[in-house]
């Protein structure tokens, strides 16, 4: 199931994304007062929008318009025409509330169907969805695009991972959908009651909601002998199912961008950066009617691949999210990204695919405590493996924690429900729960 959109010529889509603009801008003027009044200040009229590259003379939006405008103040639409609402997890203050109309949830299951297709995933596979269902869109993204697609779904949500892995087994599920660290924490959990988990039909992972480098990602494929594939969106947008990778090429995710329009800034200054240079993932929703959002600054870093996909689909390709804006940590004048510290010593032998870091503050220093787990039945001594994991983020991120601790396979505590957490910031001014 491949849209016709998929494929166009890169002339044909900016055609069709300016008519999208020029609506969406419309609607968001006309229909949300917030909207015309940043635009007002701006000095921007809806008509000065005619084609794609005009994005540029818009506004940005930021999580904090979610919060200053909440519940419902950026709304288009009447509480009658709301389908449905959810929310963003809210761990640092009130939720993102974000509303679909019935065209919206439509619009939803279509992108999330073609994430799914891209993924490998086929009409009549059984979708076993381990994301959790509720406010958070993962769970009911996924299963709209699974229906949409034509699949059977399962629709275990997370948790129980015992009975999930006896579900997986007994139906035969064709594609597991989970956050990175639950297909991990599956696989284990899999060993543990007796099953090689390499065995089970599962073919196809469809995986996202937390970043996974390549080195996490190899791990996943190796564990339960199937295809891991990356699936990004944010709830502020539509939740999952704004890009996905082709199982083809994995090697980006398309970005759906007759719906959602991207762009990279310099997080620093706003402004646009040169084609294929990281920085942060601007979208504009093209065709949402209950939320239309313009410009959001998504906080990911990442980078755009223009050039056509070896899979035929001529959509740009986003990078990996190599790290989110608000996740740096400036430790003692270090600037690190805690996937920098991951993709750095997870490819080493006998490092297993689990880690944390502690912050602290003692006598005015930030003081970083990392903690990594062994790998099973890998003969190696601590000794040697710390001195390995020392020297290649000295030689890599020029960087040596305070305290690396190694502890046994298993050591760190798994997460079932819900995103993993890696950070835990101890100090005064901290930003982390």
């Amino acid at each position: 199931m491949r849209h016709s959109n998929e494929s166009l010529d890169r002339s044909e889509l900016r055609e069709v994304q300016a008519d999208r603009l020029r609506e969406t801008v419309a609607r968001a003027y006309e229909n949300v007062p917030f909207y015309r009044e940043t635009l007002d200040d701006a000095g921007v009229d809806p008509e000065d929008i005619d084609s794609i590259e005009d994005v540029t003379k818009l506004p940005m939006t930021t999580k904090e318009a979610f919060r200053d405008e909440y519940p419902d103040g950026l709304f288009a639409v009447d509480d009658e025409e709301v389908a449905r609402i959810h929310a963003s997890s809210g761990t640092t203050g009130k939720p993102k509330i974000v509303s679909y109309t019935d065209e919206d949830l439509d619009l939803w299951g279509e992108t999330m169907a073609r994430s799914l297709s891209a993924a490998g995933v086929d009409p009549g596979d059984t979708v076993q969805n381990a994301y959790g269902y509720g406010l958070f869109t993962g769970g009911l993204g996924f299963h709209e695009g699974a229906e949409t697609l034509g699949t059977t779904v399962v629709p275990t949500s997370s948790g129980g991972t015992q009975r999930q892995i006896e579900l997986a087994d007994d139906l035969d599920s064709d594609v597991l959908a989970c956050t990175p660290s639950y297909a991990l924490y599956f696989a284990e959990t899999a060993e543990e009651m007796g099953y090689d988990p390499r065995e089970l039909s599962i073919s196809v992972i469809a995986y996202g909601a937390e970043t996974c480098t390549e080195p996490m990602r190899e791990e996943i494929e190796d564990a339960l002998d199937a295809t891991g594939i990356n699936n990004y969106g944010l709830s502020e947008i539509i939740g999952p199912g704004v890009a996905a990778e082709c199982h083809e090429a994995q090697d980006g995710l398309h970005v759906w961008e007759d719906h959602f329009y991207p762009e990279v800034v310099d997080p620093r200054t706003g402004e646009p950066v040169e084609d294929g240079e990281e920085g942060e993932l601007v979208l504009t929703t093209l065709t949402k009617e209950a939320l239309p959002v313009l410009r959001y600054r998504t906080g990911d870093l990442t980078t755009l691949n223009y050039e056509e996909c070896e899979c035929g689909r001529t959509m740009v390709r986003m990078d990996n999210v190599t790290g989110r804006t608000d996740d740096l940590l400036v430790v003692r004048g270090v600037n690190l990204y805690p996937s920098e510290i991951e993709h750095t010593v997870v490819d080493i032998d006998g490092v297993a695919p689990h880690y944390r870091i502690d912050l602290y503050q003692e006598d005015n220093l930030d003081v970083l405590e990392l903690t990594i787990e062994r790998a099973e039945e890998v003969d190696r001594s601590d000794e040697a493996l710390r001195e390995d994991i020392l020297t290649r983020l000295e030689n890599v991120l020029s960087f040596t924690p305070d305290e690396l601790e190694l502890v046994p396979a298993g050591g760190i505590e798994r997460t079932e429900v819900g995103k993993v957490q890696r950070v835990y910031d101890h100090r005064e001014s901290a930003t982390y729960p």
